[in-house]
């Protein structure tokens, strides 16, 4: 059962909002009277802009921040307008086409839904899903014979994400570890591979970076056996490092001494100190 108020959606109010976020962009971009800094903009300088404010809204739902989530959902709803405002400008599309879109997007991914087969389970719809999107990607291109089972995953994804998603596309054919302790098996073996580059009597910058990054897909590879996102979960680990080292200048200051002073002994006194607050606290 839902936990939320049911409150009806009004569409009015939404159309009627829209109609002005894309009347304040189209007089931002007015090139009579609009603003110097939104003039200049494209779709490359403004692709960062969007990632970041993608990654603000992931931090306000970890921050579990309802307010922060709300504001920068409108953040990434402008950048949605922008966007299709300069695809207007050059004709390149309309924002009608881009919400058309994605609606016939979502009916045709929902057959289930829309189309009322018979209801599945969730590994089921995910199934048709995957199969739905290559039906489409073979659809979008020129030559169906050199359609890869990996075509489509965009390369502009950041590494973590864009390793489990190769990942769990080659899963689909079998290929794939049979349980999470051959992939363990893996991890050691990639370190000692590891090892033997960084103790060479040359050591060869190019393959201890391959090596790296053999480590960094297997541990992909183990988060998603383990049934959690790589990239989420260096997220929470990056927060929770900062976390405790915060906690280690609190506890310094308190003892008037500053970090840089310390031994890596002391450092790591301080590190055991923040962690044990941190569990206490729980």
């Amino acid at each position: 059962m839902n936990n939320y108020p049911e409150t009806p959606i009004n569409l009015n109010k939404i159309n009627e909002n829209i109609s002005k976020l894309v009347l304040i962009m189209e007089q931002l971009r007015d090139k009579q009277g609009g603003c110097e800094w939104d003039l200049e903009q494209t779709y490359e300088t403004i692709a960062p802009y969007t990632i970041e404010e993608a990654y603000e809204v992931v931090e306000a739902i970890y921050e579990s921040d309802m307010d922060k989530l709300c504001d920068e959902l409108g953040d990434l709803l402008l950048q949605v307008i922008f966007h299709a405002q300069i695809a207007h400008e050059r004709g390149d599309f309309q924002l009608e086409d881009v919400i058309s879109a994605v609606c016939d997007k979502m009916i045709r991914r929902h057959p289930h839904i829309f189309a009322k087969t018979e209801a599945k389970t969730v590994p089921e719809i995910r199934k048709t899903w995957e199969e739905i999107k290559q039906l489409e990607r073979e659809q979008l291109s020129e030559n169906k014979n050199a359609i890869s089972l990996l075509d489509g995953i965009s390369t502009t994804l950041p590494a973590l994400t864009r390793a489990i998603k190769l990942q769990q596309r080659a899963a689909k054919i079998g290929f794939d570890w049979p349980s999470i302790y051959p992939a363990f098996e893996k991890m050691y073996e990639e370190i000692e591979e590891l090892k033997i580059e960084i103790e060479a009597d040359n050591p060869d910058k190019n393959k201890i970076q391959d090596e790296v990054g053999d480590i960094l897909f297997v541990a992909t590879n183990i988060a998603r056996i383990a049934g959690h996102e790589p990239e989420t979960s260096l997220i929470l680990a990056n927060r929770k490092f900062e976390r405790r080292f915060k906690q280690m200048e609190v506890r310094s200051r308190n003892n008037t001494q500053t970090l840089q002073d310390l031994s890596l002994e002391e450092l790591e006194s301080y590190w055991v100190m923040a962690k044990n607050i941190e569990k206490n606290q729980l």
